[in-house]
Parts: structure tokens; sequence; C-alpha cells
């Protein structure tokens, strides 16, 4: 939570990227200017509060507070200390205050807490120490200067001198201006006869023994504290040392009148209180996130080659282009409007009254009382993305289009030619089609944003994102309703005829359009979530990669959808597999994960520069896991190609081919440890689901050769009945009355549910009743199911795992336990989001939804939970 600040600081938490640009520019045409902070300074502020490991540092008299002061005179610093406190309280986040003062003299007046770090004696002095190892040398001579300077100005109206640890200051503050002059030529001409530095800092003429050294002592600084960037402010000619090295990211600050090489002034302590405050409430908003929308509350559009997600006020949070793992074009999401946004809204301001999917379809339609926007994603070839926006109402809508490519990184510009906005300067063609609306473009320097009021009352306004389009179709509005019409009519043939249980029939159908809008239709491959780095832990690093395609979680998302009728998706997985395999060494070296074009991933990466949904850090692109082995993966491919040939009644030669190398794979390393499903980060064990996985792949091969006539390979049954032996003897662990995640560990799993669920173990059998128990007893809490509570070797927490949970009610029904699956299962419907979709994972203690949105996985198992139940129920009535 933000650290409460007085109504000074709490006035400038009105700069935050949150708010309107409007109401941005207001303040500083009228408070802000007056104190110096201009439009560029308000940028720069913006920037430095973006980055990873910032410090803030400066002066104390003259630029913390109004005066130097005496060694015993406590200064007022009011909202500056509120706001340097504030900051240093910030995560990644070091203030620190480089004072001509003794240290012991900084650290008794300023009165500023442990969190700020104190430097004393022009940079020099960093502990109390240092005062105590002064050589009797230098003793003598500052004694020698302060008798001499006690003789020559001591006298004078006004003054007093103050010894140092390696200085005598002349305080000159009280004096007249004849009277301080006078006292500064002599104060300099005995310095020069000493053999002493001489500083005038504002009021105060420091005698010193070392030279000042403020521009060492922020280096070390920056140095010691890992310090990305630094913003330094000061008022005295000593303080021009620090700014002049600061570089890049870095920003300068003078505060007062005077000569200065920082790039900007301020007038006075007040307007440097005002900077701070403002940038605390920038960097507060960039490492907490603005007020983040449930993760549940998001609808996606897809058209099974793009997918966008949409907030419920309708504004485009998500987008990439020209892959699923290509770099963001709209990432709000993860970074807030800096991070690119595509906005509709009502001029007028009111509530949304409701999103909802049009019936059967992935089109979205958003209302408000004179306003409404209906969004899809059209068809298009191959390598360009199509997003249709149509306004319609009778009030004014206002539009924000602000893109951000490639995560915001990518400058580029914008142009208005004709009916169109052409963003300039990228690598591929981003090209707004608008007729009829007279955009305004504005730029920060490096990002254009266009805005656009339009009345709706004369007719629907129709806007055409396509990006990669060398030459954009015409987005003319009387051809749009056909165009539309045309997405949902292709749409509801398919859902038509899918084969849906009596059990949920809508929330199924609107899971398996979430399941089909996954599916990459140009490769075949299938995403396991649209999205990247949406965390497991609001705050925490558990934030993964998944626009990628993982062989276990597209083997199950196909295999729900041939369970509901529909197999050209797994046609399609099954043949980009196989290209897959005829470009690897053998099987038994996929890899557990690949881009939807089939290659391998590159090395996992972090965006530093978002700071992540709800200040979750970091961003990553790219997963670590692609590096892993995961020998489970074998089992759901060769379930999908069993279950798909008992549905159709026949096995093609390629899909043999494959079973046949899944085998293979199998045979040759499931006796290896491994990383296991969850991929947790630590050294490969022998897992429990994995073992079950090698025999779900041995047994399906066999009953699949059975039932189409395929010689089965050699050893395939021995070496099933040899894995279902080690397993049931290996696995069970008397401590924990269970099977567990790994022999000869007695941590429980979730996913050793399916040592019964996959039929290595006959479900009646006691053990099995025993790891349903103990799975529940352990790892459920409330409406959900954890994966595990053992150490995995990742910092942080995270919530259950919806999958999990749909594993526990398949066991559940498996036991013969009809009303706990139907509690639980009726428990996993009231988590589903207002439009009805679901992300990866729920936090039972704060109610959070958590994890990448949709997530496949969440989906495929309330679909499967759906049928199981229907077909138990209908069982159930027959007899």
């Amino acid at each position: 939570m933000p650290t409460p600040l007085n109504q000074s600081v709490a006035d400038s938490a009105l700069l935050t990227n949150s708010l309107p640009l409007g109401l941005l520019r207001a303040f500083v045409q009228s408070d802000a200017a007056d104190h110096g902070i201009t439009p560029q300074l308000l940028a720069e502020l913006r920037i430095l509060a973006r980055t990873p490991g910032l410090l803030v540092a400066c002066n104390y008299g003259g630029t913390l507070c109004e005066a130097e002061g005496v060694s015993t005179e406590t200064l007022p610093l009011g909202s500056a200390a509120v706001a340097l406190r504030a900051l240093a309280a910030l995560p990644n986040t070091h203030a620190a205050v480089i004072s001509g003062r003794s240290l012991r003299d900084l650290a008794a007046v300023s009165r500023l807490p442990a969190e700020v770090h104190l430097v004393g004696s022009y940079g020099a002095e960093f502990d109390m120490a240092f005062a105590y190892g002064i050589p009797l040398a230098t003793e003598l001579l500052l004694q020698q200067a302060a008798m001499a300077l006690n003789e020559a100005v001591g006298f004078e109206k006004g003054i007093s001198i103050e010894r140092k640890p390696v200085a005598v200051g002349v305080h000159t503050r009280p004096a007249t201006p004849a009277v301080a002059a006078k006292v500064t030529r002599q104060a300099e001409e005995i310095a020069r006869e000493l053999g002493l530095f001489f500083m005038v800092d504002g009021s105060v003429l420091d005698l010193s023994v070392v030279e000042p050294a403020k521009d060492a002592a922020l280096e070390q600084l920056r140095t010691r504290l890992g310090a990305s960037a630094a913003l330094f402010a000061g008022d005295a000619d000593s303080d021009e040392h620090a700014i002049g090295t600061l570089r890049g990211p870095d920003l300068g600050l003078h505060v007062g009148p005077g000569e200065t090489v920082a790039d900007h002034r301020l007038p006075h302590p007040e307007s440097f209180a005002k900077v701070l405050a403002i940038l605390f409430e920038l960097r507060r908003a960039w490492l907490f996130g603005e007020d983040a929308v449930g993760l549940e509350r998001h609808s996606m559009i897809g058209n099974g080659t793009s997918t966008a997600l949409l907030t419920p006020e309708a504004k485009i949070c998500w987008m990439s282009h020209p892959l699923p793992d290509s770099g963001s074009l709209f990432a709000h999401i993860l970074g807030g409007d800096p991070a690119g946004h595509f906005s509709v809204e009502p001029l007028k301001a009111s509530q949304v009254l409701g999103q909802r999917y049009v019936d059967n379809t992935m089109i979205v339609e958003t209302r408000w009382a004179d306003v409404a926007v209906t969004d899809y994603l059209e068809p298009a070839p191959d390598g360009i993305t199509s997003l249709v926006r149509v306004l319609s109402g009778t009030g004014m809508a206002r539009i924000v289009f602000a893109p951000r490519p490639d995560y915001a990184t990518a400058p580029f510009s914008m142009e208005i030619r004709g009916g169109e906005l052409h963003v300039v300067g990228t690598s591929e063609p981003i090209i707004l089609s608008a007729p009829g609306v007279d955009f305004t473009i504005t730029s920060d320097g490096k990002h254009g944003t266009a805005t656009a009021e339009v009345s709706l009352a004369h007719g629907a306004v129709v806007l055409n994102l396509r990006c990669g389009d060398t030459e954009p179709a015409t987005a003319d509005p009387a051809g749009e309703p056909g165009r539309r019409a045309a997405v949902a009519q292709h749409s509801r043939q398919w859902v038509r005829e899918l084969q849906l249980p009596g059990m949920k029939p809508s929330l199924v159908r609107r899971s398996a359009l979430v399941l089909k809008s996954l599916v990459h239709e140009p490769t075949g491959a299938v995403l396991a979530a649209p999205t990247t780095s949406l965390p497991e832990g609001i705050g925490g690093t558990r934030n993964w990669d998944y626009r990628y395609c993982w062989l276990r979680d597209g083997s199950m998302t196909v295999n729900a959808l041939v369970d509901l009728g529909s197999t050209d998706e797994a046609d399609g997985f099954l043949r980009w597999l196989g290209r897959i395999l005829d470009n690897a060494p053998g099987p038994e070296w996929l890899h557990p994960l690949y881009s939807v074009t089939g290659a391998p991933l590159s090395t996992e990466a972090i965006i530093e520069s978002l700071p992540g949904y709800a200040g979750s850090r970091p961003v990553r692109i790219g997963n670590a896991a692609d590096h892993q082995v995961q020998l489970d993966v074998f089992g759901p491919i060769a379930e999908l190609i069993h279950g798909l040939g008992e549905r159709r009644g026949s096995l093609p030669d390629a899909h043999w081919k494959l079973m046949e190398q899944m085998a293979a794979a199998v045979l040759a390393r499931w006796h290896e440890p491994d990383h296991g499903i969850w991929e947790a980060r630590r050294a490969p064990r022998h897992h429990v689901y994995t073992k079950v996985m090698c025999w779900v792949t041995l047994d399906r091969a066999v009953r699949t050769a059975v039932r189409h006539g395929r010689p089965a390979g050699a050893g395939w049954e021995d070496t099933a009945n040899t894995i279902r032996a080690e397993v049931l003897r290996e696995g069970w662990d008397d401590s924990a009355a269970s099977y567990t995640v790994a022999y000869d560990n007695p941590d429980l799993d979730a996913a050793v549910l399916h040592i019964g669920l996959s039929g290595l173990l006959d479900v009646r059998d006691q053990r099995f009743v025993d790891t349903v128990t103990a799975v529940e007893r352990e790892l459920r809490v409330g409406p959900t199911v954890f994966r595990y509570r053992y150490d995995d070797g990742l910092p942080g927490l995270e919530g259950g795992f919806h999958i999990c949970t749909t594993w526990l009610i398949e066991a559940y029904l498996a036991v013969g336990r009809l009303d706990d699956a139907l509690e639980l299962f009726n428990q996993l419907v009231a988590l589903f989001g207002p439009t009805g979709l679901l992300p990866e994972e729920y936090d039972p203690g704060t109610e959070t939804h958590l994890g990448n949105h949709p997530q496949a996985y969440s989906h495929l198992g309330f679909i499967r939970c759906a049928r199981l139940l229907d077909s138990y129920l209908a069982s159930v009535e027959e007899e």
C-alpha cells in the first residue's frame, strides 16, 4: 500500500500515469508551472520512475529545507521529508542526503529515518567512526584555522564559527550582506594561507582539509546500492560536482539561483518537495501497478490466429502481432497506459451497464447508457491481424489509440492520411482505418497517441486496425455488418456441431470457444494461454510466459474438443507435432514446449521497463522450461491418438507412426528422473506423475494396436507392467498414507491423483481412496486445490490451480463421492468471470484470481468434469 503523505504530497498524487492527459496538462500549466515543473521535467521524471533500481539523493540545507542553519538548529523539512521517507520505503528505491555538515550534526538536525542514507562532510563521512580517525596533524591544522578565524572575523555581528571533523565552518546567515562579503574574503584568504579547501555552501563558508567529494560519494552510493539510475538535487557549488556525474536516465536538479550544469532548475526547496512527491507517486504506480482489474473480469477475442484481451470498460489491454509470442502492441495489463492501449468510452462519464459475448461467438459487446462498442478479430491472411471495433449509440464517444509496439520499447510516430492513421517507423505496417473520425496526434518524443471525439447520433463508427497488411481492406461502414455476420455464422456453425453435456452447457460452450480460440489454425499448435507474466501471486516473481505450445497442454486441449465432437483441431495439432518430429534427432528428445511455428524457444528474458500486473515483477518473455526434461509429455499425446481413434473408429498411418514414436521415447527414457509436470526449477527426480504418464503411453499404444489391428512394438506390454509395478511399489509413502510427488519423498502432489484416474491403479483400491483423502486434506482449501505445498526452489507463494480442482472432482466421482464432486464443481462454477472465462489459479485467502488468462488447463478440466458428471448422473438415473 502507498505510504500516507501530508496534504502537499497528497496533492501531487494527481500526477500518476492513471490520470487523463488533460488533467496532467492542467496541473503542468498551473500549479506545477509555478514550481518550475515543466512538461519536459515531468516526462523525465516518468522515465526515471520506471528504472529498476533508483537512488534519490540531495543536499540538505537550501535544497531539502529553506536555510542552512547552524549545528544546533533543527530545520523544518515538512513535506520534503515525508516524500523522501516515502520514496525510501518503496522497493528497489533508495534515498540519501549528501551534506557539507558533519554526519553527527546532519543526523541530529535532520531527524531522517535510518532508511535514508546520510553522508556528511561534503561526501567524505559515511559513518560516525570517521570523526574518530582524524590524524593529530589534521586536528592541529583545523585548530589553527579556527583560531585564525576567531581572531579575524569572530567578533563580527551575526557570525558564528563551528568545528567539524575535517573543516571549520563559518555561518553568515544572520549577518548583513556587507559583513558576509567581508567575512567571505577574509575566510578565503585564511584558507589559502593554511592550504585548506574553501567552499561556499549558501550562507556557510567551509575551510576543509578534504576536497569536496559529493561526486565520489554519489558514485559510491550507486555502486553499493545497485542503483541503475539516480536523481541528484542541490543548490551549492559543491553539488555541481555530483550533478556533473549524472548520465543516461539520471536527472539533475538545481534549486535556487546560481550557475549550474543541471538541465532543470527549481525556484526553491518547496518546489523540490513537490518533485519528490510527484516522483513518489509515479514510482509507486509503476512498482505496484494501477488499480488492477481482476483477471477473471477480462474478456478475450480471437480468430484462430490472433487474440486480444479487453477490460470490462472495453479497453484493449493486451494484443501481440504477428505471432502469439511476438512483441505486444498493447500491454496495458502489464504496465498501465504507458504500455499501450486502445480505449473507447463515453464522453459523458457513466458506468458500464454490461459486457457480454454475442451468443456462440467470440464477439464482445460492451454497453453504457448511450454508447456501445462491439469488438472482434476477423479472419485475415496469415501474418495479418485485423481488429474491428464498432461504436454505436446516441451519445458522444472518446477514442484513444495508443499503440506501444514491442512491449513499449520501440519508438514510432503517427501520421494522418485521409481516413487512416499510419504508425510510422515500425518493422511492419500498422494502420487504423477510421472513416469520418478526426484524430488529434500528440507525442511524448518516443511514442504517438491519437485521440478523437465522435458523435454516434448519425450512425455507427467503424474502426479497423490492421497490422502487417500493406494493402489494408476498406473499412466501409456499410459493409461491416456483413463481415461481422460472417464471423458470427462461422462460429455458430462450429458450436452447433458440438455434443454438449446437460451439465452447465452454456459454460461448456464458452469454454469450448475459448479452447478453439487458443488453437493457432495456420500451424495447428495450441497456446497454453494468450498472455505472459500474469502473476501466480500478486507482487511475486512467479510470472511466466504461456504463449507457447506445451505438448502436454496442447494434447489435452484438443482432446477435450474431441470429446465434444470436434476433431479438426486434433488433426491439426498432430500434423504440427509430426513436422517437429521430422526435424528432431529422435522422439525421446522432444522439448516440453515449442513456439507455434515449431521452433525451440529463445532464452528467457525480462522486460525491465514493464512493472507487471499489479506491480508483479518480473515480466518474462520466453520460458526456461523449454530446457527441462519432462518425460510425462508422451502420455497425453498417446491418450489423444487413442481417443481420436476410438471416436472415429479408424486410425491413419500418420497417427499410428506418432504412437510408435511416443512408445519408443518412453522405452528409451522412462527410467530417468525428470523435472516433472510442474517444472520445478531444481534437480530432476523420479516423479510419480511422470512414471504414470510413461505407463499411459505404453498402455494406450497396446490398446490402440489391438483395436485397430496394428502390430504392438516389442517390449511395450512388458515395460508397461514393469513401470506399473515400480510406481505402485516406490510411489507409496507410509508416513503420508498416500502416493506422493516422487519416490522416497513424503510430499503430496495433486497430480498423483492420476495414478487412479489414468487406470494404472483400480479406483476401488484402498491406496487410491487414501490418496484422494490425503490430497483433499492437505491441498484443498475451500473451492480450490493447490498443486503442492513443498519447496519448489522458487520464491513466493501461488494460488490453487483450477486444473487440480477438476482432478479432485474427477477423483471424487471415481471413488463414488458424488455429493462432494457436485459441491466442489459448483464452487468452481462460481469462480468463473462475468463473461465465462477462467484464469489459471485462485487464492482462497484473498479471493483473488491469479495466473495467465484465460488458461487452457482451467477450461479443458471444466469441460471434462461437466461431461463426467453428466454421464455419472445419467447412469445413476438408469439404475
